[in-house]
């Protein structure tokens, strides 16, 4: 669908994150960077089976709580499993609490973080878009999210993790999950656990892993 949109969300019904306006400008740039337009929404009504057949791919960027309707589950998931396909950044992590199929879209749940530091991001796959232009060790400051468990129990495939040696309070030990992906019937899936400062949105670096995300996605 070479010139279907992106659907950027950024509906909170929780803690509400001061980066979202910069990641919704970047996203809407780098979307346009790869020939398609963008749309930015807070509003659940464009969870609709008409709205989203026009979408090369949605984006949920740092939502928080329950921000879809019950409808808006039910097309969103026949949009994924029917060959859409979904960017999950940051606390995207901690949507959807109580909806069991994004539980299992995301293989795991948010589980809280320490505080903002610096650390190492271990790169493991440069095959993948989204990674191929980053270093094998990434150094970022950054919200080091803790889940609940190991993603790769539900299939995912993991493409970087966080070095818990280079920063406090994490709970994974040598194998943390931090960006994955995975395929769902005919659709497609990837999550980023970073993103969490206005100034992320403006590394080159990190535009360009989002820009990768949103190649494959849309390819």
């Amino acid at each position: 669908m070479p010139t279907a949109d992106v659907l950027v969300y950024t509906r909170t019904a929780g803690y509400r994150h001061d980066s979202i306006p910069a990641g919704a400008t970047a996203l809407a740039e780098l979307a346009r960077d790869l020939g398609k337009t963008a749309e930015i929404s807070e509003d659940p009504a464009v969870f609709t089976p008409e709205r989203l057949d026009r979408c090369a791919a949605v984006v949920l960027l740092s939502t928080t709580g329950n921000v879809l309707t019950p409808e808006g589950r039910t097309a969103f998931e026949a949009y994924l499993r029917g060959g859409g396909s979904l960017l999950a950044v940051h606390a995207a992590a901690n949507a959807e609490p109580d909806w069991p199929f994004y539980g299992e879209l995301l293989g795991t749940r948010f589980d809280g973080h320490p505080e903002i530091q610096p650390g190492l991001v271990l790169v493991d796959a440069h095959d993948h878009p989204a990674t191929a232009p980053l270093p094998d060790r990434w150094p970022r400051t950054d919200e080091w999210y803790n889940f609940t468990s190991d993603p790769r129990t539900a299939g995912v495939r993991v493409l970087a993790r966080a070095d818990e040696s280079t920063y406090r309070g994490g709970t994974h030990g040598d194998d943390h999950p931090l960006v994955w992906c995975r395929e769902v019937d005919w659709g497609r899936f990837f999550f980023t656990a970073l993103g969490h400062a206005p100034e992320t949105y403006r590394d080159p670096a990190f535009r360009a892993h989002l820009s990768g995300a949103l190649t494959w996605l849309t390819a």
